[in-house]
């Protein structure tokens, strides 16, 4: 299933991707299910295929606007260096651990919006990531059991405001201004994506492939980032955890490429689908 979160009449609601339809899951589930993270941490996905099964599309996914996938996420956790390709064009070395940082949701917008160049700089890069969906959650998670815990996958633009990222060892404000992280369009289901399949993985800035890989080029497999993770804090269901960019970041071309108003940058993963935003100057 394909799983989205949006807004109707100004309403908050989530629902099943059936095409170029979206059947409404709220007024099925209702009470039992809120919003699309508790819908996760229940594991009412039978619910949600039998309603799909059993009710006809109520909505056009066109004239819905879009929600990141997980709009209330309670842990965003993000990977960095985690391709060789990246590792080597940035001049750092390979680490045995994952690099982890945490991203905020207010730093976040959903498919089809625009995300925002901050007045600060003018330095904003792409980087293009898949993102897991914590299912079920728990602490000192085995590797072997990693794939049990993952409820599904979605397409991320890791939007990295880069002097401000580097200006310092911590990359904390570089990777939070307002609005320059893309997630979604969807969640896949985990069970629609085998366990170690190799996802191609690629930006597209204004028809222009600037990255392009597999992600069996990982450093720190997707098992291990969560058993990582979960040694040092529990994971919970609706947790993200976006897995790290390949090699041909804008920062690092020669000439430089970073994301200016008017661009339209792309996401693309062929087992899931295309994220897409605009880009604009921040007001």
């Amino acid at each position: 299933m394909k799983l989205i979160s949006f807004l109707h009449n100004g309403t908050a609601s989530y629902g099943v991707v059936l095409g170029d339809d979206v059947l409404d899951l709220m007024p099925i589930l209702g009470v039992q299910a809120p919003d699309l993270k508790t819908l996760i941490a229940k594991n009412l996905f039978a619910a949600a295929a039998q309603a799909a099964s059993a009710h006809s599309p109520t909505l056009k996914f066109s004239q819905l606007t879009l929600l990141p996938v997980i709009p209330n996420p309670g842990q965003i956790f993000c990977i960095g260096l985690n391709y060789g390709e990246h590792v080597r064009e940035t001049g750092r070395e390979i680490t045995e651990v994952p690099t982890i940082f945490l991203r905020l949701p207010e730093s976040q917008v959903a498919h089809g919006q625009d995300i925002l160049r901050p007045a600060e700089s003018h330095r904003l890069d792409y980087e293009a990531e898949i993102a897991i969906i914590i299912g079920k959650g728990g602490r000192r998670i085995k590797e072997e059991d990693a794939w049990n815990h993952i409820a599904g996958y979605s397409c991320y633009n890791d939007g990295s405001v880069r002097d401000w990222q580097v200006a310092t060892t911590q990359w904390t404000p570089g990777k939070n201004f307002y609005k320059t992280g893309g997630f979604g369009p969807w969640m896949v289901t985990s069970d629609e994506i085998a366990p170690n399949r190799v996802m191609r993985l690629q930006t597209v800035l204004n028809g222009q492939v600037l990255q392009d890989t597999t992600t069996d080029k990982m450093i720190h497999s997707i098992p291990r980032q969560i058993a990582y993770i979960s040694t040092f804090t529990p994971l919970s269901a609706g947790d993200v955890i976006v897995t790290g960019t390949p090699g041909g970041v804008g920062n690092k071309r020669n000439p430089q490429i970073f994301m200016k108003p008017g661009d339209t940058c792309e996401i693309v993963v062929d087992a899931i689908g295309t994220l897409r935003n605009g880009i604009r100057d921040d007001a």
